[in-house]
C-alpha cells in the first residue's frame, strides 16, 4: 500500500507539473473605471475563471488600461470597455483591433448594433431590447408602470440565484445589469479559452461569434447576433420585484422579438 501511495503522488505531481509547464495566460486589456459595478461584475468574473483555470491549464487577468495605452500595445487578445459609446466605436472600428473581440459592456445605445461592426460584441440590453420589452408587457397590461431592466436581485431561474448569492458574498453588493455584463463578458471570454485552448484574437472573435451557445444565467444557449448583440430575455420590474420577463408568452420571434434582429 505504502509503494502504491507513493507512486499516485508522484503520478499527482507530474501531472501538476505538466499543467503548470503549458499554463495559457490569458491578459484581458479594460478601459473603465476600477471601482463600482462593472468592475466588481469582471473581478468575479476573473475569480471563476482562475478557479477552473486551475484544472485547465489557464490563468486570467485583467489590466487597466487607457485609451492611449492600449493604442501603442503589440498584442492585444481582447478589449472590455465600459464607456460612452462613441469612445466604443472609435476603438472598435480601429484597423489595429479589426480582428480582436471588442466588447461594450454598459451602453445600451442602439448605435453600437446598428454599427454591425464585425468585431464589436454587446454584452448589455440595447435601448430598443428594453423599449421592445415594454411594449410586450404594455399590451397585455396597459396600466403597468413597470420598467425593463437585464438583471435583478431576485432573479432565480436558470441559477441566477447562485450567481446573486455569489457575488453579494463575494463584493458585498447586489448584482445589477452592469455587474452582470463584466461577469458575463468575462465567463465569454475564458468559456471560449477553454474550448479552443486558444488565446488569439482571431480563432477567439470567430468562436464567440460562430460557436459560442452561452449559459449567462439568463437561458443556456445564448448566442449574438450579426448585430453584436448578445439575445438575452430581459426583466419587467415593478416595485422593485419582478413582474414578468421578455419575450412575454405568445410572442412571435421569441428573443429575436426584442432588439434590431439583424444587419440585413
Amino acid at each position: 500500500m505504502r509503494v502504491i501511495r507513493i507512486g499516485l503522488i508522484a503520478l499527482m505531481a507530474m501531472l501538476s507539473q505538466a499543467v503548470h509547464a503549458d499554463v495559457i495566460d490569458v491578459q484581458l486589456h479594460y478601459v473603465g473605471p476600477t471601482e463600482g459595478s462593472v468592475w466588481l461584475g469582471m473581478q468575479q468574473g476573473l475569480d471563476e475563471a482562475n478557479l477552473q483555470g486551475e484544472f485547465l491549464g489557464q490563468k486570467y487577468s485583467i489590466q487597466p488600461v487607457t485609451v492611449d495605452e492600449l493604442e501603442h500595445l503589440d498584442s492585444v487578445t481582447a478589449i472590455l470597455l465600459a464607456a460612452e459609446a462613441n469612445q466604443v466605436l472609435s476603438i472598435a472600428n480601429s484597423a489595429q483591433f479589426e480582428n480582436v473581440p471588442v466588447f461594450n459592456l454598459i451602453s445600451d445605445d442602439d448605435a453600437l448594433r446598428s454599427a454591425c461592426i464585425a468585431n464589436l460584441l454587446s454584452i448589455t440590453a440595447s435601448n430598443k431590447m428594453k423599449k421592445d420589452a415594454m411594449a410586450q408587457m404594455l399590451e397585455k397590461n396597459p396600466e403597468s408602470k413597470a420598467r425593463a431592466q437585464g438583471w435583478h436581485k431576485d432573479f432565480k431561474k436558470f441559477a441566477a440565484s447562485q450567481l446573486n448569492i455569489r457575488f453579494t458574498k463575494g463584493s458585498g453588493v447586489i448584482m445589477d445589469d452592469d455587474s452582470w455584463a463584466g461577469w458575463a463578458a468575462v465567463k465569454l471570454l475564458s468559456d471560449t479559452v477553454a474550448r479552443t485552448q486558444s488565446m488569439d484574437a482571431g480563432v477567439m472573435l470567430n468562436y464567440l461569434k460562430n460557436d459560442i451557445a452561452f449559459d449567462g444565467q439568463k437561458g443556456a444557449g445564448a448566442t449574438f447576433r450579426d448585430t453584436g448583440q448578445l439575445r438575452q430575455l430581459v426583466l419587467i420590474i415593478e416595485d422593485d420585484k419582478i413582474v414578468a420577463e421578455a419575450p412575454l408568452r405568445g410572442v412571435k420571434g421569441g428573443l429575436d422579438s426584442l432588439g434590431l434582429k439583424s444587419c440585413k
